[in-house]
């Protein structure tokens, strides 16, 4: 069923298009390690969701958050610049591909994968088709990462 919202047709968010000509959101809201640059700028639409989940799947590869800081300040001027690395010893272990998928998760809007893509990246697909999704351990240093976030 299609949403209808200030007369747009909202049927096609989470498939393979690219949502044009929506209204633009501008309400600043969100939380700091979720939330993406644009929100902050005040000027975003559904792709910021995408950026947030992109978060969300790094949290839980690896234990703690993309972005960093002693307070929340710290956090948002982190989120602005939008730069992160997989350098903890956590990342060793984690996929190539799964990677690759933040990445194209917490980028530029532009760029950013829509729901459908990032559905059918080669990381949900090769999990696919083994047939099951191999979980991680959440033993050891992730298990302490999860208790101090």
């Amino acid at each position: 069923m299609s949403k209808i919202v200030r007369g747009r047709n909202f049927s096609d968010i989470g498939t393979n298009k690219r949502v044009k000509n929506l209204e633009k959101m501008q309400t600043r809201a969100g939380t700091p390690n979720y939330i993406s640059p644009e929100v902050l700028a005040g000027n975003y639409g559904v792709e910021c969701d995408l950026w947030s989940a992109g978060c969300i799947l790094y949290v839980l590869l690896c234990g703690y958050p993309p972005f960093y800081g002693d307070d929340d300040m710290e956090v948002l001027q982190m989120v602005q610049k939008g730069k992160f690395d997989f350098d903890g010893e956590e990342w060793d272990e984690i996929s190539k591909e799964a990677k690759d998928l933040i990445k194209k998760l917490i980028c530029k809007p532009e760029k950013r994968l829509t729901a459908q893509e990032a559905l059918q990246h080669k990381w949900f697909s090769k999990a696919l088709k083994a047939e099951k999704v191999n979980s991680i351990s959440l033993s050891g240093n992730r298990l302490m990462n999860f208790k101090h976030f």
